[in-house]
């Protein structure tokens, strides 16, 4: 298995009025990036090459923050900055595709991954592994490669709660 979906659609919990408004919860920073890239980073660390990442209507920075920003890259390559360049290019080159999912009620997680189904990724009815950012803790090294196995040895669903 290689494949992961990550829900974003949703409206999800609360935020704090503070954070309210045009950014998504999954794009508010935590250290240095948003929260959802750590969640691409860690299925990235753990094998999982083909992401799917399932947003909606009010989730276009998601999609914009994982593609390419050529015009900044031009820029920055003009200048000569490849640090920066390099920060740029970090979250477009984390294999990752995005759909949006179409308009109507939210119906939560599982149909969320469910819409997998309806992509033109590989993600496409076969089996993958779930993943979503709503807690953040230390990684545990080769956090998906066990999880596999087990999935594996069961020839079944595993559900993997933290």
């Amino acid at each position: 298995m290689t494949k992961a979906v990550i829900p974003a659609a949703g409206t999800g919990h609360p935020v704090p009025a503070r954070h309210q408004g045009e950014t998504p919860k999954e794009m508010l920073p935590v250290v240095d990036k948003p929260a959802i890239q750590y969640v691409v980073e860690e299925a990235v660390a753990a094998g999982l090459d083909d992401v799917l990442m399932i947003t909606g209507r009010s989730k276009v920075s998601i999609e914009n923050h994982f593609d390419r920003a050529y015009e900044l890259e031009e820029a920055l390559a003009a200048k000569g900055d490849t640090e920066r360049l390099a920060q740029v290019r970090e979250s477009s080159e984390l294999a990752t595709s995005a759909l949006r999912t179409p308009g109507g009620d939210p119906k939560g997680l599982g149909h969320a991954v469910l819409l997998r189904g309806t992509s033109t990724s590989a993600t496409n009815r076969s089996r993958c592994s779930a993943l979503s950012g709503r807690h953040h803790r230390q990684p545990r090294p080769a956090a998906d490669p066990d999880d596999r196995g087990a999935q594996a040895a069961r020839l079944g669903s595993v559900v993997a709660l933290m």
